[in-house]
């Protein structure tokens, strides 16, 4: 299980977030009254699912042999529309090397199934409490 703890301080927006070993910041970008420090919540969510997608197709390819992927690169677009309660999120994939059509769409139907693609496309359950 991640465990990620969040705190801010009087700063408006700078978050410093930690895991067990490593830590960011997080903060809205200038022209949303932070001071762009690090990633906006919404970039950070994006990142999931790009870093997701990376390490999910690298360790695939790693154990079918496929040495002729030498590099995978992925964009994650997210936006939501407020109004409509609907948020929508554009992968786009490069493989970079000598695949065949088949192996390139193996990698896809993969990629569709990294964690992190799956948490965001079934249920979540958010369980809160004040403590």
């Amino acid at each position: 299980m991640a465990r990620i703890q969040a705190s801010i301080g009087s700063v408006l927006y700078k978050t410093e977030i930690k895991s067990a070993t490593n830590s960011i910041i997080s903060d809205e970008p200038v022209s949303a009254g932070g001071m762009g420090l690090g990633f906006s919540p919404e970039e950070l969510l994006a990142s999931a699912l790009a870093a997701c997608t990376c390490g999910t197709l690298r360790m695939y390819a790693n154990r079918k042999g496929w040495v002729e992927l030498t590099e995978i690169n992925v964009a994650v677009e997210f936006s939501r529309n407020v109004q409509l309660n609907v948020s929508q999120m554009s992968r786009s994939i490069e493989l970079v090397g000598d695949l065949s059509e088949e192996q390139k769409e193996r990698l896809l139907t993969i990629a569709n199934k990294c964690p992190i693609h799956n948490a965001l496309t079934h249920t979540i359950a958010i369980d809160t409490m004040l403590i």
